[in-house]
C-alpha cells in the first residue's frame, strides 16, 4: 500500500521515476523498487519526497505499516489508506483521462 501511494503522489504531481529520482538523489530503479513495494524508504527519503511535493510527511505515513499497533488500530489504519489511495486512483484516472482529450 504505501509504495501505491508513493507512485500515486507522484503520477498525480505528472512527474516521471527518472525526474523524481533525479531530485531525490536516488537511481531511478531504486525509487522503482520503493513502488512496487520491494524496498522500504528511509524516513530521510521520505521527508524529501514530502518537501518536494510540499505535503506533510504525516500524510505519507498513513500509508505506513506499524507493527506496534493494536489489531484495531491497524485495521482502522489499513481501512483509511485503502479509502485514501481509493480516491488518488480516482483522481489520477480523472487526470490521465483529461489529458487524452
Amino acid at each position: 500500500m504505501f509504495g501505491e501511494a508513493l507512485r500515486l503522489v507522484r503520477t498525480f504531481h505528472d512527474v516521471n521515476q527518472s525526474e523524481l529520482a533525479e531530485t531525490l538523489g536516488i537511481s531511478r530503479s531504486y525509487l522503482s523498487e520503493i513502488e512496487s513495494g520491494k524496498k522500504v524508504p528511509s524516513l530521510d527519503l521520505l521527508q524529501r519526497y514530502a518537501a518536494h511535493f510540499d505535503m506533510p510527511l504525516s500524510s505519507l505515513v498513513l500509508f505506513a505499516e506499524n507493527s506496534d499497533e493494536s489489531p484495531a488500530e491497524l485495521k482502522v489504519r489499513t481501512m483509511l489508506g485503502e479509502k485514501a489511495l481509493a480516491i488518488l486512483r480516482w483522481i489520477e484516472n480523472k487526470a490521465s483521462l483529461g489529458k487524452a482529450a
